[in-house]
């Protein structure tokens, strides 16, 4: 039998993990590196979309690692229900 997890335990690893990549993407726009960054990927994908990075702005910067923390949370505490629901029914 599959062990259990912790819904509260996963949901805090991938909420901080969620809101750490977004970290990330928020110093690459604070650095004037994001728009070399986006050109680059959708460039290895055969794509060319005019999409622009607009100015950096803080309040945006706080608003997207409190929405990527609540989401990964969620989802992080979503997989572990889903994995300790599918256990019990083995």
């Amino acid at each position: 039998m599959a062990e259990k997890l912790n819904p509260k335990r996963l949901a805090l690893t991938l909420g901080t993990f969620a809101a750490f990549v977004h970290l990330v993407w928020v110093v690459l726009v604070a650095a004037g590196l994001a728009q070399w960054l986006v050109d680059f990927k959708l460039g290895l994908h055969f794509l060319s979309i005019p999409y622009t990075v607009v100015a950096f702005n803080p309040a945006t910067a706080v608003l997207l690692l409190i929405v990527a923390f609540v989401v990964g949370y969620v989802v992080g505490w979503v997989l572990a229900w889903l994995w300790n629901w599918a256990g019990k029914r083995r």
